[in-house]
C-alpha cells in the first residue's frame, strides 16, 4: 500500500494541554479518507500541522514523500487546503477570487483565464462568475473554496469540515464533487463529524478522540471489525415458537450462537449469529419454513458507522 500522507507519533502541546497526543496516521494514495472525531478531538490541529501552518511539538509527518517540518514549501505545492472558514472577500467577483489565488501560485496570466473557466465548470459555478463573492450562498462558497484549492493542481486535498453548516442538497453536491475529484486522481483527506457523509463516500477512515487515533483502516476493514459475524433476526408469535427455532438451527453449519431475546410488541425474537455466506442465510430461512414454524419476520441486522463510532470512542471516554 503506497501512502501519500503519513504521521508517526505526532504531538502538539499548548502549555500543559496536548491537542494532539502521539497520532499515527496512514492515508493511502488515491483514497478518500474520512478523519472523524468529536469536537475538540484534535482534527483541526492535525490538519494545521499537515499543512505547515502549525509546527509539531514532537513526531514526524510526510505528504507526498516530503517532510512537513523540513520541506514545507514542497508540502505546500503538493496540497490544496480548505479551512473550515471561508474568509472575507467582500470586494471580489467570483472569477477575481480564483484569479487572485492562481496568481499566488505563480500561474502565468496567459494561463489563468482558461484555468478559471475550467475550475468554475468543475464546481458548477460558471453561471456565477461575475457575482460578488459575499453574495454567494454558503454551499456556493464551499464549492468556490474547493475550486481555489485546485488552482495549482495539487495531488492531495486537505479539507476541514467541508460540509459543515450546509443544507442537505449542498451536502450532497459537495459529496458528489469529492467523489469526482477522487476519480480524477486526487487523494482526499477531510475531517467531519457528519458520519453519514463519511459512510457514503469514504474508502478509508480514521477515528480520533482526545488527540489519539482510536482506529483506522479501510471501510471494509472497519465493517468487518464492527460485525465479525452476521446477525439474523427471526420474529415469531411466542416463546414456544422461539424455542423451536433455537433447537432447529443451533446445530446448523456456521451458526455460532442462538439467543432468545426479550419480546418486543408482544412477539418473541431470536438472534442467530452466523458466519456463513448468502447461500447459508437462505438455507437457514428455508429450514425454518420447512419446519412449518410461523415466521413473522426474517431479516439480517446491519450496523452503521455511527454504531462503530460510539463503540470505539466509548472506551476512551469512560
Amino acid at each position: 500500500m503506497s501512502l501519500i500522507i503519513e504521521t508517526k507519533e505526532l504531538v502538539k502541546r499548548y502549555g500543559k494541554f496536548s491537542a494532539v497526543n502521539g497520532l499515527s496516521l496512514e492515508v493511502p494514495l488515491g483514497s478518500i479518507y474520512g478523519f472523524v472525531g468529536p469536537n475538540g478531538a484534535g482534527k483541526t490541529t492535525t490538519m494545521r500541522m499537515l499543512t505547515t501552518l502549525t509546527r509539531p511539538t514532537n513526531g514526524k509527518a510526510w505528504i507526498a514523500g516530503h517532510s512537513v517540518t523540513d520541506e514545507p514549501r514542497a508540502v505546500r505545492r503538493a496540497i490544496g487546503y480548505m479551512p473550515d472558514e471561508f474568509g472575507v472577500y467582500d470586494d471580489m467577483r467570483v472569477w477575481e477570487y480564483l484569479d487572485f489565488f492562481a496568481a499566488c501560485y505563480d500561474i502565468a496570466e496567459s494561463e489563468r483565464k482558461r484555468l478559471i473557466e475550467d475550475l468554475l465548470e468543475l464546481v458548477d459555478l460558471s453561471h456565477r462568475r461575475e457575482d460578488m463573492v459575499d453574495k454567494l450562498s454558503r454551499g456556493m462558497k464551499q464549492r468556490l473554496s474547493l475550486a481555489r484549492t485546485l488552482a495549482h493542481d495539487p495531488a492531495v486535498l486537505i479539507l476541514d469540515e467541508p460540509a459543515s453548516g450546509l443544507d442537505p442538497r449542498a451536502r450532497v453536491e459537495i459529496r458528489e464533487l469529492l467523489v469526482q475529484l477522487a476519480k480524477m486522481g486526487k487523494t482526499i483527506f477531510f475531517s467531519s463529524h457528519i458520519l453519514a457523509d463519511v459512510a457514503e463516500i469514504c474508502t478509508h477512515i480514521g477515528i480520533v478522540e482526545a488527540g489519539q487515533m482510536v482506529v483506522q483502516g479501510s471501510m471494509d476493514e472497519m465493517r468487518a471489525q464492527l460485525m465479525p459475524h452476521r446477525e439474523i433476526m427471526v420474529t415469531v408469535r411466542d416463546n414456544e415458537a422461539a424455542e423451536a427455532v433455537k433447537s432447529l438451527v443451533a446445530e446448523m453449519e456456521n451458526v455460532v450462537n442462538v439467543t432468545i431475546l426479550e419480546p418486543k410488541a408482544g412477539r418473541s425474537r431470536v438472534r442467530i449469529d452466523f458466519t456463513g455466506d448468502d447461500d447459508g442465510v437462505a438455507a437457514v430461512n428455508q429450514k425454518l419454513h420447512g419446519a412449518a414454524i410461523a415466521i413473522l419476520g426474517f431479516s439480517e441486522e446491519t450496523k452503521d458507522l455511527e454504531s462503530m463510532f460510539m463503540r470505539v470512542t466509548k472506551g476512551i471516554v469512560t
